[in-house]
């Protein structure tokens, strides 16, 4: 359901809002009232309570605690199935620790341990607009054609060069992060044009985007493991039953990056394909989620591609 195009564009687009409000298109904050309200309920408290010291842990733990509900729900679903007490309540401790640790310290440190703020908070507030830029279009990439996807992160390459001191001169030329930087934008400018001209001369790949079409040509008869196309498990339950070879079933989905990376660099490969000779190989495409997907992936619990299942002559 999530790779549905509309989910992707939507997710996208709200990437691309956000970004924008790093390079201050606009203010994302609190309205002045809450902003107002929460600091006087905050100076209310005095420090060396510990009322006060568990309301400010309580609050820092809400504003932590999203980034680590991906580890805590991975920690409880391991705990969900050794149903070991020890190990589950140990590991549930020890994240407990990563999370209070780093704020202990910085409490402790009387702010000796933060940096002082400073125009380099503006560099860094660029640097994570333009990285949700890039995850922005990265969630549309399974809609893009080879070409168009390579010209867009070309594209957002080159923009991102004029945003370092190699265009903007704004800091000492003479320091080393403003040589450093220089250097960097200069990169990115290199790199973006070559990922955008490789796009506009037929380049479809991000590592070799530059290439004439007689390399492009060759590329052509590059030996790939072939697999044969089933459609559901009542397809696959004939196709075991008559096969006198050990059977290799794959999952595949447009949409599965690992699956991509697969299919170009892991059934490309010599061995692998002298490995398969032997093998009947069969691929269920599961781009769709349709009901007779869903229904195959159930019955070998499988929760998504890529997997592969094997299976012997009996």
């Amino acid at each position: 359901f999530m790779q549905q195009p509309w989910v992707l564009i939507l997710f996208s687009l709200l990437l691309t809002i956000m970004a924008l409000s790093m390079f201050d298109v606009y203010q994302l904050q609190l309205p002045a009232s809450w902003q107002s309200w929460m600091s006087q309920g905050v100076g209310r408290f005095q420090g060396g309570k510990y009322l006060s010291v568990f309301v400010m842990g309580a609050l820092s733990s809400l504003i932590v605690g999203p980034c680590v509900a991906g580890p805590l729900a991975g920690a409880l679903i391991y705990i969900s199935q050794t149903h070991d007490v020890f190990i589950g309540g140990f590991a549930l401790f020890v994240m407990a620790c990563g999370m209070s640790v780093p704020l202990l310290l910085t409490g402790l440190s009387a702010d000796s341990l933060l940096p002082r703020a400073g125009n380099w908070m503006t560099h860094i507030k660029t640097v994570f607009g333009f990285m949700l830029f890039g995850v922005a279009l990265w969630m549309i990439n399974p809609l893009l054609n080879d070409q168009f996807r390579l010209m867009s992160w070309g594209a957002l390459l080159v923009i991102a060069a004029f945003f370092t001191p190699l265009i903007r001169r704004t800091h000492d030329a003479h320091g080393f992060f403003t040589k450093l930087a220089s250097a960097i934008g200069l990169l990115l400018l290199l790199a973006g044009s070559a990922e955008f001209l490789g796009g506009m001369m037929g380049g479809t790949d991000l590592l070799t985007p530059i290439k004439s079409a007689g390399v492009a040509e060759s590329r052509i008869d590059v030996k790939h493991v072939v697999f044969e196309r089933i459609s559901g498990e009542s397809q696959l339950n004939e196709l075991l039953k008559n096969s006198d070879q050990p059977v290799l079933l794959d999952f595949y989905a447009d949409w599965c990056t690992s699956c991509l990376e697969m299919e170009k660099f892991t059934f490309t490969d010599p061995m692998v394909i002298s490995k398969m000779q032997n093998w009947r190989r069969l691929q269920i495409d599961v781009t769709k989620n349709t009901p007779q997907d869903r229904e195959i992936m159930r019955r070998f619990q499988v929760f998504g591609p890529p997997a592969m299942i094997f299976f012997n002559k009996n």
